[in-house]
């Protein structure tokens, strides 16, 4: 069998990439909350997993995951996996208006802060035993709460009873599997980027005489993320097949996909700082934004430590399947 993606997908997380670079580069983080999201809806990137009777393209997860891919490398800002894939699931008749530029925030069973809240214009909150409440942004009083990355602020969520929607409970678990999914995703991105701009400064910083690009010491660490990073992406990839077909073991290909890709940029993120010496806590260096959103997106969706404890119990369960 063949696995490896299409040169359509490909083709596709290109195009994605070459929008962002053009429209969110590492400046403009400092001072937009948006960027690049309106080029993105026009391309009917928020709208890629609808049906094509809801103007969407009818992809599925594994179609999308180098554009997804591409949004965490470029460190885009706001509630991309909300809008572009929970809403999908969640909501779809809601998911149209994504075409249109619109932000949509979710909050699912489990969790307890809401991601760009202020950002988005309609909020789905799915919570345990209530179904899944649809409202108006303005209609939620939002209380900010301290959160490390600074372009991935949080938010308390608190409405009255409001529109109310219930997909079911199966839905609501397709849709956290195909969220931390393409979490993971980004995360893959952000290690990757990381990776690159670590192995670019050890290339020109010099001690010693020497670029410490050449000392053993940090070529191992480098090398360690360059491993973690392409482990973690594989397992990324099956857990997006795993979702789009419902397969049994979606669950815990899911739970391995994040904690994997978690782990990996957080990695990343320690021997981008290590690699980078006291410069990398800086406000001036672009670096802080990619180190705090591989510590957020690591955090949302589920830790690596709970993933990694559903993964050890469905196998403890005996549930040894490989994909069917």
């Amino acid at each position: 069998m063949h696995f490896a993606f299409t040169d359509e997908q490909l083709a596709l997380g290109a195009t994605v990439r070459d929008v962002l670079r053009a429209h969110c580069p590492p400046g403009a983080l400092r001072t937009e909350r948006r960027p690049a999201w309106d080029r993105l809806a026009e391309l009917g990137f928020f709208g890629l997993l609808l049906p094509p009777e809801l103007d969407g393209l009818g992809l599925g997860l594994t179609d999308v995951l180098p554009a997804v891919e591409e949004t965490g490398r470029a460190c885009l800002p706001g509630p991309v996996v909300e809008t572009a894939v929970a809403a999908a699931f969640l909501t779809p008749t809601l998911s149209k208006l994504a075409t249109g530029g619109v932000c949509v925030g979710v909050l699912l069973p489990g969790e307890a802060y809401m991601a760009d809240a202020d950002l988005a214009d309609v909020l789905v909150v799915a919570r345990t035993g209530e179904g899944v409440r649809v409202l108006p942004g303005h209609e939620a009083r939002l209380t900010a709460v301290p959160g490390v990355d600074p372009c991935r602020p949080l938010f308390d969520v608190a409405f009255e009873a409001s529109g109310h929607a219930d997909p079911g409970a199966d839905r609501v678990a397709l849709a956290a599997r195909a969220v931390a999914v393409a979490t993971a995703a980004q995360l893959v991105g952000v290690a990757r980027e990381l990776l690159a701009v670590s192995v670019s400064y050890a290339g020109v910083r010099r001690q010693f005489g020497a670029a410490i690009g050449s000392f053993q010491a940090v070529r191992h660490r480098l090398a360690d993320v360059a491993v973690a990073v392409e482990f973690a992406a594989p397992l990324v990839h099956r857990a997006a097949l795993s979702v789009d077909r419902d397969a049994p073991t979606a669950g815990r290909d899911a739970s391995a996909a994040k904690a994997a890709a978690g782990e990996a940029a957080t990695l990343a993120a320690r021997v981008a700082l290590q690699t980078h010496g006291a410069i990398g806590y800086t406000e001036e260096l672009d670096l802080r934004f990619w180190l705090a959103r591989a510590w957020s997106l690591s955090a949302a969706h589920g830790t690596a430590a709970a993933h990694r404890e559903h993964v050890r119990a469905c196998l403890g369960a005996r549930d040894l399947r490989r994909y069917p």
